[in-house]
């Protein structure tokens, strides 16, 4: 891609940032992707099932944008990348061979309309706080063809047991923010396909909807700090949690409500694709 393409931050519309509110939230999100990255390449490792799934929703682009790009996880190796990752501590863990992450946040892309044939998000969408709407439409914007978004349904993931019965608190703040399908639809225009992504009991990216059959995560502190719906509890939340899911693991609660999950392959605990592309 000719350098020419790349269009400064300060020539796209809404990309400069005024008022403290907006400098505060800024500041807020790259501090809890921080706080989050620290050992996120351990336990957040790549599942081959989705990267599979995201691939084939690229189709056939060569040229693509990854926004909130993360430790490199799902990026196409095999076509040309741009990885937008506002964390040093995140960008910091992808690996040697993958395309050097542009500090940056959805909201402003730094590229011109059209500029790349793809676009793409992994879970990342709930952490642009106030400029989803605007970070969705960047995404539409630079790409000539498909947007790809992996995403959370947050009706689906409340009635999992974690948030069902612990932690109401991730369930109740999921609904605020994570858009609903209808918004992302309207956000993104085109045609949108959503597809249901049922987890695997033994996948290897260890997000907080594949404790569904994993109770014990819970009590492992690397697993849980990896995942942005424990990271944004307060310490007095994730301790009451903890020590709940311990005693029922303990005295066999947890089995008797949820063994069954045990025995289950996989389980839709929310997980979502979002293929958009142009009428």
């Amino acid at each position: 891609m000719r350098a020419s393409r790349i269009r400064r931050s300060r020539d796209l519309p809404g990309s400069v940032e005024s008022g403290q509110q907006a400098r505060l939230q800024s500041s807020a999100m790259n501090a809890r992707y921080d706080s989050i990255g620290y050992g996120y390449a351990t336990t957040r490792r790549e599942e081959p099932r989705f990267r599979e799934i995201i691939l084939a929703a690229l189709g056939h682009a060569k040229s693509v944008v990854n926004v909130g790009a993360g430790a490199g996880s799902y990026e196409p190796r095999d076509r040309y990348v741009l990885a937008i990752e506002p964390s040093d501590v995140m960008a910091a863990q992808r690996p040697r061979e993958s395309a050097p992450a542009i500090r940056g946040e959805a909201h402003c892309l730094p590229l011109r309309d059209g500029s790349v044939e793809a676009a793409m998000s992994v879970l990342s969408l709930h952490h642009w706080e106030t400029h989803q709407e605007q970070g969705v439409r960047e995404l539409r914007r630079v790409a000539s063809g498909p947007v790809v978004l992996f995403t959370c349904d947050p009706e689906v993931s409340a009635s999992m047991w974690l948030m069902k019965d612990y932690l109401p608190e991730v369930a109740d703040l999921d609904r605020r923010i994570f858009p609903d399908i209808e918004r992302l639809a309207t956000w993104l225009g085109g045609r949108t396909r959503i597809d249901v992504i049922p987890i695997p009991r033994d996948t290897c990216d260890w997000m907080l909807m594949s404790f569904w059959a994993h109770p014990e995560r819970v009590l492992d502190a690397s697993a849980r700090n990896a995942t942005s719906g424990f990271a944004r509890m307060s310490t007095d939340v994730v301790e009451r949690v903890v020590a709940s899911v311990e005693r029922d693991l303990h005295d066999g609660t947890w089995d008797a409500r949820h063994g069954h999950l045990r025995n289950l392959d996989e389980y839709d605990a929310g997980l979502r694709l979002v293929v958009s592309t142009k009428s």
